[in-house]
C-alpha cells in the first residue's frame, strides 16, 4: 500500500508521497513513488504513483523512453498539463495492453493510480488524477486535492483544513498531518 497526496492552491502545489512497498509482511522495502520530469525554466511535471509497483515502473519507464527517443507527444513536448495527463493516460493504457492478460493469468489485478501535477510556462499550476483506465480528472477550486493509495485515514484532516485559498505552508503542514494519521493507522505506509 502507499499514500500520495497532491494539493492545488491559488498559491501553488503541494505534492507528497511515501516510499514503502510491500508484497506481504516479509517483503517490505522502499521505492520512490514521486518522479520529476523537468525542463528548467520551461516546465516541471511530477507524477505520484500508487498500485502495482511493476506497473508504476513500466509507466514511468515508458514516459522516460518517449522523451529520450523524441517520440511525439511526450512530457517535454506537450503544450499543456491536460495534454501531459493524456500522455500519462496513454502510457498507462499501453502498459495495460502489454501486461493485463499476463497479470490475469496469475490472479493479479491491474491496479494503478497516478497523480500528475506541475506547471508549463504560460499556464497556471494544474493537478490531475489519472485512473487505471487512462482517463483523468482535474482538480478544481471546490475539490483542491487528490489522494491515492491508503486514503481514508488522511482525508478527514484534508477535508477540515484545506481550501483553494490555503497557504502553501498551511497545506504542507496539513499534508504531513494526513501522512502522520495514515502512518499511525496503516503499517504499510511510510513517511513522505
Amino acid at each position: 500500500m502507499t499514500y500520495c497526496v497532491g494539493l492545488l492552491l491559488e498559491s501553488g502545489l503541494v505534492l507528497a508521497s511515501d516510499t514503502r512497498t510491500n508484497a506481504g509482511v516479509d517483503h517490505v522495502s522502499t521505492f520512490p513513488k514521486m518522479t520529476v520530469f523537468s525542463v528548467p525554466g520551461e516546465r516541471l511535471l511530477v507524477t505520484l504513483t500508487s498500485g502495482n509497483l511493476a506497473i508504476s515502473q513500466a509507466v514511468i519507464n515508458r514516459l522516460h523512453k518517449q522523451i529520450q527517443e523524441g517520440a511525439l507527444p511526450n512530457l517535454h513536448s506537450v503544450a499543456s498539463l491536460a495534454d501531459a495527463a493524456k500522455v500519462v493516460g496513454d502510457a498507462l493504457r499501453a502498459v495495460h495492453e502489454d501486461d493485463a492478460e499476463y497479470l490475469r493469468k496469475h490472479s493479479a489485478e491491474f491496479i494503478q493510480s497516478i497523480i500528475l501535477g506541475g506547471q508549463i510556462r504560460g499556464e497556471r499550476p494544474r493537478l490531475f488524477n489519472v485512473y487505471a483506465a487512462g482517463n483523468f480528472i482535474e482538480a478544481v477550486p471546490e475539490t483542491p486535492y487528490f489522494q491515492i493509495g491508503e486514503t481514508k485515514y488522511g482525508k478527514p484532516i484534508l477535508d477540515r483544513v484545506i481550501g483553494n485559498r490555503s497557504s502553501l505552508e498551511e497545506a504542507a503542514k496539513c499534508a504531513l498531518l494526513s501522512f502522520d494519521s495514515t502512518i499511525r493507522s496503516n503499517l504499510s505506509v511510510a513517511c513522505p
